[in-house]
């Protein structure tokens, strides 16, 4: 599976499967893992076999059934923090998918004080990704046209068309997509609508943007 492919059948999955992560699943999660902390100076940690996490009337009532694996998104605390986890978590979750496994983002609806992750001094805890088998393969979210998203309709070029067709499948708070790319020149200015998550999606769409051009 492609990484364009992982995009387009990844969807959220909050509904997991009794079963045990495989070896070799966890292992080529992990070395990713290890990636991504290194490129980014993040401590991104993988948690199996801990349920406490997605227990609780928030988690249920959206949904949340089975979870006892998660990716918990932290690093050091400062104002790129949360894009950077954007960015390198939904890479993981891209991994994952090409892994056989699902992943949901979860920012609000788990138990932060449950959470096996270590934190250190000077480092946040900004969100995780429930992981593992999913009772089914989730939904595609609706899209906005492409061109509610970008400057361009017409004589656009491929690669920022590529890109855009990346950044479609690519998840965001409420599936509100509030985003907006411009294209000057060969230069893309990447604009978020002011929100809670709106930095975390920024760096989703981002690495959507960057993998569909081929710009990495």
């Amino acid at each position: 599976m492609t990484i364009i492919e992982a995009m387009e059948a990844r969807h959220a999955v909050r509904r997991y499967k009794d079963k045990e992560i495989a070896a070799s699943a966890v292992e080529g999660l992990q070395e990713e893992i290890n990636r991504c902390n290194q490129e980014g100076s993040l401590t991104i940690q993988l948690i199996l076999n801990d349920k406490d996490v997605f227990k609780g009337l928030m988690a249920y009532s959206v949904g949340f059934r089975g979870v006892s694996n998660y990716i918990a998104l932290a690093g050091p605390a400062d104002e790129k923090l949360e894009e950077k986890l954007g960015y390198y978590g939904q890479r993981i979750a891209l991994k994952a998918q090409q892994l056989g496994l699902n992943t949901c983002w979860a920012a609000a609806t788990y138990k932060r004080g449950n959470c096996k992750a270590v934190v250190g001094d000077h480092e946040e805890l900004i969100c995780v990704l429930a992981l593992g088998y999913g009772a089914t393969q989730g939904v595609p979210h609706k899209s906005k046209a492409m061109s509610e998203l970008c400057n361009l309709e017409d004589d656009m070029p491929e690669w920022f068309r590529k890109g855009m067709e990346a950044v479609l499948l690519a998840p965001t708070a409420m599936n509100r997509q509030n985003f907006f790319l411009t294209l000057n020149g060969e230069d893309v200015t990447f604009e978020v609508k002011e929100s809670k998550y709106s930095k975390i999606d920024l760096g989703i769409i981002k690495y959507h943007f960057e993998v569909g051009s081929g710009s990495l």
